[in-house]
């Protein structure tokens, strides 16, 4: 089978990747490819109810399957292939896909055996969705300045707070939340909690974005919940939130890719075709150095991706490849999309062309899993 054109084959063929790795690029760029007509058609105006029907798509697809409880370990180079794909062909497939695997790993890193087994087999069918309940209104990117509360009452807690930003928050049937538990200043003061998001007490209010995506802010008003709802270990839970947001910086590339792919492809094809001054916009000097400049992007954008994923997968130390390629694909990709945008002129700027929905789509991928500014801090704190 061949790849999709959402992927570089020739990046594919080099040796970060294994053949099971090409098998998944082929079949996963398959799928996504017998959809996208339905997809281009569907009506995002209500995000959350797109969500749950992706969700349910994906996970009867069997694309959620390997989050399951007796799956083997994770596999970075398979989760940025996925990614890449969903991302070329529909953003909120690949926005519904990410926030699982989110949710999915933090309990699968840190839950004990039973909650690994009452919790995830719901995320890996696509009947439970999950949310990351980490940001709020005061402590965005600084998660230690988190002040929500998570008050010891007999053998369980009390939440009370609110969460905001929180991806697929409107229809998760699950969270993870971090809460002050006040065991120490600061950082050491965070515990990571499960939380049904069917609890008394709490109320989702969705918040629009200039993409439509499933998000909302999530009260939390007496929440109570047990000992048994505390992920990984007391006064860790800022340990919990790093290690996930770390782990995911690569499959955040993985998706720049699939948005810069798409912009490339979508911005040649019209350059081949639109006829200007007597020929072809790809005929054009400045037009002809701009595709080139995008190219270039795009294989640098691979390259470090795949390092990243190859290093995470081989156990090896990956946190600053995964900074970096996080870095360097959702700034190239905005780049991408931008001058992709020029290229089709006042035909890029159409309210729901492929072109106008990309410009929206791609700019919060410089704020999640940390905004380019706080990775750069953390690649010059690693050399």
């Amino acid at each position: 089978m061949s790849p999709s054109e959402a992927f570089d084959p020739d990046i594919l063929a080099l040796p970060l990747y294994d053949n099971i790795h090409r098998a998944l690029a082929a079949d996963i760029g398959e799928w996504c490819g017998d959809r996208a007509e339905a997809w281009a058609a569907m009506d995002t105006g209500d995000p959350a109810a797109v969500g749950r029907t992706m969700l349910t798509e994906l996970g009867r697809s069997g694309w959620l399957r390997h989050l399951g409880p007796d799956q083997p370990g994770p596999d970075t180079r398979a989760l940025c292939l996925r990614r890449q794909a969903l991302a070329y062909h529909e953003d909120l497939a690949d926005f519904t896909y990410s926030i699982q695997e989110l949710v999915a790993t933090a309990i699968s890193r840190h839950g004990t055996a039973e909650q690994r087994h009452r919790e995830l087999p719901g995320l890996a069918d696509g009947t439970r969705a999950g949310a990351l309940a980490l940001s709020e209104p005061g402590a965005g990117s600084d998660l230690a300045a988190a002040v929500f509360e998570a008050i010891p009452d007999g053998d369980g807690f009390v939440l009370n707070g609110t969460k905001t930003w929180i991806a697929q928050g409107d229809i998760a049937d699950l969270c993870v939340v971090l809460a002050r538990t006040g065991d120490g200043p600061g950082p050491l003061g965070l515990t990571a909690f499960l939380v049904d998001a069917r609890a008394a007490g709490l109320r989702a209010e969705p918040i629009g974005a200039i993409a439509p995506r499933s998000w909302a802010e999530l009260t939390f008003t007496d929440v109570r919940v047990g000992s048994e709802a505390v992920l990984g270990e007391r006064g860790q839970g800022l340990v919990v939130a790093l290690d996930v947001l770390e782990r995911a910086r690569t499959s955040v590339a993985g998706a720049a890719l699939g948005f810069g792919r798409r912009a490339f492809r979508l911005a040649r094809g019209h350059a081949r075709t639109r006829k200007a001054y007597g020929g072809r916009l790809a005929d054009l000097q400045l037009v002809r150095a701009s595709l080139a400049k995008m190219d270039v992007e795009l294989s640098a954008a691979a390259l470090l991706t795949s390092r990243a994923a190859w290093a995470t997968d081989l156990g090896h130390d990956y946190a600053k490849h995964a900074s970096t390629a996080k870095l360097y694909a959702t700034e190239a990709a905005g780049e991408i999309v931008d001058r992709a945008v020029q290229i089709f002129g006042a035909a890029g700027l159409v309210a729901g062309s492929p072109m106008e929905r990309l410009y929206r789509q791609v700019r919060s991928l410089r704020i999640y899993e940390g905004p380019s500014e706080v990775i750069e801090m953390t690649i010059a704190d690693a050399l």
